[in-house]
């Protein structure tokens, strides 16, 4: 297993499910229903790639290597780019502030760097030995 990968699994699910139940209840006061629908995108793929970042963690017992080890560090990459700018960006619309919209060209370079992860997960799961 590789503890650390595990480590930031359970800490960002952690921080989703309160990011998730802020949206839920409390952002819908506060920004427009499209801005609310951006949050939830972003606590959503939080999600998935929390998941994908545990079996990764417990998948690099089966698969120690470095397309397993990049595939768990594109996971955390992509949440903090992917999620993290969406979050971001919700933020400035609550808070009405200007200037920072260029904020968004990160969000696709999040985008990429999952999608690198799960290309090197795949590559790692495919070396097992069955």
């Amino acid at each position: 297993m590789h503890k650390s990968f595990l480590v930031w699994a359970a800490a960002l699910g952690a921080l989703a499910v309160v990011l998730g139940a802020f949206g839920a209840h409390k952002l819908k006061e506060l920004v427009p229903p499209e801005t609310v629908s951006t949050f939830q995108t972003g606590v959503t793929y939080q999600f998935y790639h929390v998941f994908a970042l545990l079996a990764t963690g417990i998948l690099f017992a089966y698969a120690p290597g470095s397309q397993m080890l990049w595939a768990g560090r594109c996971f955390i990459i992509g949440i903090f780019l992917f999620s993290g700018s969406l979050y971001l960006l919700t933020m400035l619309k609550a808070t009405e502030t200007v200037g920072l919209s260029k904020l968004g060209i990160i969000t696709p370079i999040g985008g990429v760097f999952f999608i690198v992860g799960w290309i090197l997960l795949l590559l790692s799961i495919l070396k097992i030995k069955a």
